[in-house]
């Protein structure tokens, strides 16, 4: 979809200290581990001490990240919120399905439940800013953010000034061991900053929650502009390589969502012979998570408001780009959902 939108604050919660926001003094957080954990800010200033008690991690990360994204922009009312999640609630899930074999389906806790749907985030974030919008959340894998993306365009144009967008996830102990049974991590542990060294079956997990206020006019808050968003579901290579050249081809940086992992690495091979742009990785940040594209939505418009990619955080390349304006992202999930985003300078 190519309608042009504005993102006029941000905020990210995820496992490097992304939640100052000041990308450029921003230390790389380097784990030995196949399993990257978020950094939880101080929720005390964005939720009630007596609400905080009752919430899981996924509810906290999400309506913080969502709040202060909201103060960033100047924008008190939400308007429509519309976000993406792959997941949803884990650990409620987990906790929920746990109490049903333990109390043989008696006497269970409704709390558990309540907190486990997709859209309990967005329902805390309505409540919290008396927001009575459009409410929507997308879980349609590693479409789910995209899908939320596109949403929020297609309300932009149809006449709404704003909309809160988000995507977020979670990575639980038994979540981690379920999928290391099906490959989706490397057996060896790895650092995250050695996950390029070698191509090898399996990755790294993260998990993160990024919100953007989009508007649908530049304002004063405008950090860097949208442009087009565009999802493929098992594209073949002529498909792919097309759209690759159709959005990306006056690019001057490229975000690839490549992530070690030998499985699907071929995506990327035919990303990298296709623009030749110079090119940096992000799952070495975040890991692989389904809506891992919201954190690379937010480093594009990051690294574009500071207009300097700081080396710190990319010790794997070589040379980095100094002059940048346009910016393209390229991700898939596991090989089915491909996704290709657009950033630009404002």
């Amino acid at each position: 979809m190519k309608v042009k939108c504005y993102i006029q604050g941000m905020a990210a919660i995820s496992p490097q200290s992304t939640f100052e926001g000041d990308i450029t003094n921003m230390p790389l957080v380097r784990t030995e581990s196949n399993r990257l954990a978020c950094i939880e800010p101080d929720y005390k200033p964005y939720i009630p001490a007596n609400s905080l008690r009752r919430m899981t991690r996924i509810l906290k990360m999400g309506l913080t990240a969502a709040l202060k994204c909201l103060a960033e922009s100047g924008v008190s009312t939400p308007g429509p919120i519309v976000t993406g999640t792959g997941k949803g609630s884990l650990q409620d899930t987990e906790k929920f399905i746990k109490e049903i074999e333990q109390y043989k389906e008696t006497a269970l806790n409704p709390t558990p439940f309540i907190q486990s749907t997709y859209n309990s985030v967005n329902g805390l974030i309505a409540l919290q800013q008396q927001g009575t919008d459009y409410n929507n959340t997308f879980v349609h894998r590693g479409f789910s953010f995209e899908n939320a993306l596109v949403d929020s365009m297609m309300l932009l144009q149809e006449g709404y000034t704003h909309t809160l967008t988000g995507g977020f996830e979670e990575i639980t102990p038994e979540h981690f061991y379920i999928k290391s049974r099906i490959g989706h991590w490397r057996t060896e542990p790895v650092a995250n900053t050695d996950l390029f060294n070698q191509e090898l079956p399996g990755t790294i997990a993260g998990e993160g929650s990024t919100f953007f206020v989009l508007g649908a006019e530049a304002n004063e808050h405008s950090i860097a502009a949208l442009s087009a968003c565009k999802l493929l579901y098992k594209p073949d290579p002529m498909q792919l390589t097309a759209t690759l050249r159709e959005l990306g081809a006056d690019a001057d940086l490229i975000i690839s969502g490549t992530n070690g992992d030998s499985n699907h690495a071929h995506y990327y091979h035919l990303l990298n012979n296709t623009l030749t742009q110079p090119s940096i990785p992000f799952k070495h940040l975040c890991g692989e998570y389904e809506t891992a594209g919201a954190f690379a939505l937010w480093l594009a418009a990051s690294l574009l408001k500071a207009g300097t990619i700081p080396s710190a955080l990319f010790p794997m390349v070589q040379q980095l780009p100094s002059n940048f304006k346009k910016i393209v992202i390229y991700n898939h999930f596991y090989g089915e959902q491909h996704t290709v985003m657009v950033v630009e300078r404002v």
